[in-house]
């Protein structure tokens, strides 16, 4: 949680200073990626926390007001970094800001799913070659018992 806090605060210091001095918002696109995968692994890190077997049994943890102020911080950054484009930036850079933003969040998603397809065709493939390999053990041993009990006639 602290990680994505402070990978966030310093692509939101890179951020504000280059549009506060008048840089375009395109020159740093790597911090604006950088805030954006902060604040999603956050939030995502808590939609698994509710939704998690553990949370549902023994009720919440001690990690959710710490996630709540982190969240807070977060909002509160986005907005003094919205005010600043207004300010300082050229008009529609904080629509542009916003427009990059959902782009890198349908990408994020777009490259979990794949990640979870890849896992989930790997966990097949294991699964296919654990049965494969437990039916030729089967036969292997059924053979051998055969041989066995032919061995002692």
């Amino acid at each position: 949680m602290l990680a994505e806090l402070a990978a966030f605060n310093a692509g939101y210091a890179i951020v504000s200073k280059a549009i506060s001095n008048g840089r375009e918002i395109g020159g740093v696109l790597g911090s604006l990626a950088n805030m954006v995968g902060a604040e999603e692994s956050l939030r995502a890190r808590g939609s698994r926390k509710q939704s998690s077997v553990w949370s549902k049994a023994f009720g919440k943890s001690g990690d959710d007001f710490a996630e709540f102020q982190s969240l807070s911080a977060i909002k509160e950054k986005r907005t003094e970094l919205e005010s600043i484009c207004r300010l300082y930036a050229k008009p529609g850079t904080w629509d542009e800001f916003l427009s990059y933003e959902a782009k890198m969040r349908v990408k994020r998603k777009e490259e979990a799913e794949e990640r979870e397809r890849a896992t989930a065709q790997i966990i097949n493939y294991c699964t296919w070659g654990a049965a494969i390999l437990i039916s030729l053990l089967g036969f292997y041993s059924l053979y051998t018992f055969t041989e066995f009990l032919q061995s002692l006639k």
